[in-house]
């Protein structure tokens, strides 16, 4: 069997069969096949798509490339949730801990952020003293004595895609939908909990920009899901503007704190209860949607869910004072606000470019190897639809240097005041 003909077929419009895909991943694996194959193929796939049985064979191979997770020790329906991400995203970590305190195992294998503002490992590091990374013994002692434990992957979970990653970037393949998927799925497969719910983004923030193309992920992801026994179904959010009002790792993690405080922003708070809501059923602890958002507003409500969270920052080795005390974490010296230039309401945030502003100040990495600034970032005094006078406050930016006309210039920009504007919609559809 030869690369070069793996690609021919693909490039036809042939559809590969599971020797096939076998051969491409364990060349990857091994570096028998050089990067310009690799990428050779991916502009294949990227332009002939994949059936659906490819998809998922090229998912089971990647995630058999590596380590796999058992999690049969830990009783319950497991369960976990991906976002496909955006800028102000830190759903995951209220969510998880109002679903861990229905009694729910949330198992939650994390990562970092590249590009924008950081990924929930990133926020969580923000506390002084989180351990994102545990051996896999603690991660599975720790679930099913708390029922919640958010960490980086343990191991080397499907190693054949973190080569492919980081040749998408670079050849223009990253939206192809096979790709996406199979690269979301091998890791979660591999993570071995027994339920998902997904958070596919839609929108000028999102990878995937229209509603239509959203749809086709998610149908992608959750068929995938479902072909190797999976409880799986997804959810369709808005990414036109950045979710909630804090974007940065200390102030992501205020917010999220606030929502289990019963306090914080609707649009946050819808979406944990959504989600949560479908992770409840999924886990069988109520039998519809309805009943499960009344369980997890009640846990959030009596105190259940933060004391959950505190639980979990302290047997991670965070300061569990943070609850009360967000100043503990690191504070950045200045901060600035941005005012209106003129009256009416607020009619655009471009999520991406607002992330783009908070990575200039320090919050967010262009290169791997970046360090963060966990205490800047950006507060939004105002959102799609509110009304805003010339000399009233758009943002706040939190920055630990007073020369930021560049950050300014840009978020003046990409926030656009018209007459009128309506906030977008939250929630869009159910793939099932």
């Amino acid at each position: 069997m030869r690369m070069v003909d793996i690609i021919t077929k693909k490039r036809n419009g042939g559809e590969l069969n599971e020797k096939e895909i076998q051969y491409f991943v364990d060349g990857v694996v091994n570096q028998t096949i050089p990067d310009y194959q690799i990428s050779a193929f991916l502009m294949a796939v990227y332009f002939k798509d994949m059936t659906s049985k490819e998809r998922l064979e090229l998912t089971m191979k990647m995630m058999q490339s590596g380590d796999q997770l058992n999690l049969t020790s830990i009783p319950g329906i497991k369960v976990d949730k991906h976002s496909t991400g955006g800028v102000g995203d830190k759903v995951s970590l209220p969510l998880a801990a109002v679903v861990a305190a229905t009694g729910i195992p949330v198992p939650m294998i994390s990562g970092r952020g590249l590009g924008h503002t950081g990924g929930t490992l990133d926020k969580l590091e923000a506390i002084p003293g989180y351990q994102v990374e545990i051996s896999s013994k603690e991660f599975i002692k720790q679930v099913a004595k708390d029922k919640l434990a958010i960490v980086g992957a343990t191991g080397d979970i499907a190693p054949a895609d973190k080569k492919i990653y980081s040749l998408r970037d670079v050849t223009a393949t990253v939206d192809s939908i096979p790709l996406i998927a199979s690269s979301i799925m091998s890791k979660k497969i591999a993570s071995g909990t027994d339920a998902l719910v997904i958070d596919v983004k839609t929108g000028a923030g999102a990878f995937m920009k229209s509603l239509e193309d959203s749809i086709e992920l998610a149908q992608a992801l959750v068929d995938i899901g479902k072909g190797v026994g999976m409880k799986c179904m997804a959810v369709i959010s808005d990414m036109n503007q950045p979710l909630g009002n804090k974007i940065g790792n200390s102030l992501e993690i205020e917010e999220s704190i606030d929502i289990l405080k019963n306090k914080g922003p609707q649009d946050v708070r819808e979406l944990v209860l959504t989600l949560g809501s479908y992770m409840v059923v999924l886990g069988e602890k109520a039998a519809t949607f309805d009943e499960a958002k009344k369980m997890l507003e009640k846990v959030i409500a009596d105190g259940t869910a933060l004391e959950c969270f505190r639980k979990m920052i302290i047997d991670q080795g965070g300061d569990g004072r943070v609850i009360n005390d967000y100043s503990i974490m690191p504070q950045a010296k200045f901060r600035i606000d941005l005012p209106a230039r003129e009256t009416g309401v607020v009619s655009k945030i471009k999520a991406d470019e607002i992330g783009i502003a908070s990575m200039q100040l320090g919050g967010g990495r262009q290169k791997a190897s970046d360090k963060l600034d966990y205490s800047v970032g950006i507060e939004l005094n105002k959102k799609i639809g509110d009304p805003i006078s010339e000399g009233e406050s758009l943002l706040t930016i939190y920055s630990n240097s007073e020369d930021i006309d560049d950050v300014k210039t840009l978020l003046y920009d990409n926030i656009e005041i018209a007459k009128s504007a309506s906030a977008p919609q939250m929630i869009y559809q159910i793939v099932d």
